[in-house]
């Protein structure tokens, strides 16, 4: 009888540098501003869920794109999100995604999907300190419309 063989992982933390700078985000402007330096073209054919990860100063230490999907919603993984959190021991985070269709307002998933992050970060020691929602031309913010 033949032993079965299992293997353990070895895990690394990547880092990718990018070409623009980092930032010290002190509003929901330069937030957006960060964030459309990582949406492109695309930005008006499918919705993209980002992440942007924040050191205690509000500089920023990186982004992620959680998740791509399709004209109207994308599906965001709160664990996959989490461990980006983790792995960059990021304090704070700000939420990024875009509507195709150049509706500003959040919809109740939107809102139901903010308050399921901010539950499961809080364990993690680390805040969500606003939600942006970009179109092509202008953006939203749940924390500057009192809804974070």
């Amino acid at each position: 009888m033949s032993e079965l063989k299992t293997y353990s992982r070895e895990l690394k933390l990547r880092e990718e540098k990018m070409d623009y700078k980092r930032s010290k985000v002190n509003s929901s402007g330069t937030a957006a501003a960060f964030a459309r330096n990582f949406y492109h073209d695309d930005i008006t054919i499918y919705e993209s869920f980002f992440l942007i990860l924040l050191n205690n100063a509000n500089n920023t230490i990186g982004h992620v794109k959680i998740s791509q999907g399709g004209v109207t919603a994308t599906l965001i993984d709160v664990k996959i999100l989490c461990k980006y959190v983790v792995e960059t021991l990021a304090p704070a985070v700000i939420l990024v995604h875009n509507h195709p269709s150049g509706k500003l307002l959040p919809s109740t998933a939107d809102k139901d999907i903010t308050r399921k992050i901010q539950n499961a970060l809080k364990y993690l020691d680390s805040k969500v300190l606003d939600h942006i929602i970009l179109t092509e031309n202008s953006y939203y913010s749940f924390a500057d419309e009192g809804i974070m």
